[in-house]
């Protein structure tokens, strides 16, 4: 079956050609002859009950660096579409809330991955409070007086905004740390008039935290992110390293209790964070690790990942 296949994500010159999941997908689907364009989210239009967007055809040319190239777009309805990712990154702000209204006006004959609904009822750092017993000690709030209460009780923790992604923004803050306060000010005035996430600090995330995939629902494997020396943001874009895991009992039942619920949302391929014990992410948006998966696993993540969508739109 050909497909007909929309990327929404960020500009090209963005891709790490070596690690991005995104390019891993196009990649496969070229592979398969699917017919591949792209286009950014801040493009789409609604119109007469239409959702469109000038649609850039997209190739490879693996002799070329970088080896995607687009050709002169021309505007479509994205209902023409068999599949359209949603693969741009964070901040979750209200740009990408509208753009989750409009792809979720598109007719059941357009599968979007994830779900826009899904992905909009979803923020990574907000889903996982339905899974509170899974969670570390954590607090929700932009009130600065409770931020320190819940130091004062649990003592070092980790301050972090609640729409950022790859380790942006995150404080770890010790216990009489001088400089809480001023941190605090500075998280109001970066993210004025939001909550933040505060979580009693895990000291085993020196050793690593863990990237799991799910796909629909399934867990297909995961990694280890060791985090670079003298930090604890173990995110690969933040200097982390990736090593090879073999998930625990602990970590597939995590899986199989958030795998209903995944796929009750639309949630097709689902990045989890684990440090310990302790669920601390439910990454939804454009998760990230299949390149990495493949390298340590000796496997084609994308492969079945094409072959799941084929089999959701039988």
């Amino acid at each position: 079956m050909k497909l007909k296949v929309a990327f929404q994500m960020d500009p090209l010159p963005s891709l790490n050609y070596a690690a991005d999941t995104t390019v891993a997908l196009i990649f496969e689907a070229a592979r398969r002859g699917y017919e591949l364009y792209f286009y950014e989210p801040h493009q789409l239009i609604w119109t007469n009950d239409q959702v469109q967007a000038p649609l850039f055809p997209l190739t490879i040319d693996t002799a070329m660096m970088p080896p995607l190239i687009l050709k002169a777009p021309e505007k479509r309805n994205l209902s023409d579409m068999d599949v359209i990712w949603i693969r741009q990154n964070p901040p979750f702000d209200l740009g990408y809330f509208t753009n989750t209204y409009l792809l979720e006006s598109l007719p059941p004959t357009t599968l979007v991955l994830n779900a826009p609904q899904g992905v909009r009822n979803a923020p990574e750092k907000l889903l996982i409070t339905k899974f509170a017993h899974l969670m570390p000690p954590t607090l929700i709030t932009e009130d600065p007086r409770e931020i320190t209460f819940f130091q004062e009780q649990h003592g070092d923790i980790v301050l972090k905004p609640l729409y950022e992604f790859g380790g942006a923004g995150i404080f770890y803050l010790k216990l009489g740390d001088v400089n809480l306060a001023v941190t605090m000010e500075m998280m109001c005035k970066s993210y004025p008039n939001q909550p933040w996430m505060a979580q009693k600090f895990l000291p085993e995330v020196h050793q690593g935290d863990k990237r799991l995939l799910l796909l629909d629902g399934e867990l297909i494997g995961g990694f280890s992110r060791v985090p670079a020396e003298n930090s604890i943001r173990s995110n690969l874009v933040q200097g982390g390293q990736g090593q090879p895991y073999q998930p625990t009992e602990n970590d597939k039942k995590i899986c199989q209790e958030l795998a209903p619920l995944l796929k009750e949302m639309g949630l097709f391929f689902v990045g989890l964070d684990i440090i310990g014990d302790y669920l601390t992410e439910i990454n939804v948006t454009s998760p990230t690790g299949i390149q990495m998966l493949n390298k340590f696993n000796k496997m084609h993540v994308e492969r079945l990942v094409w072959d799941k969508v084929l089999e959701k739109r039988v």
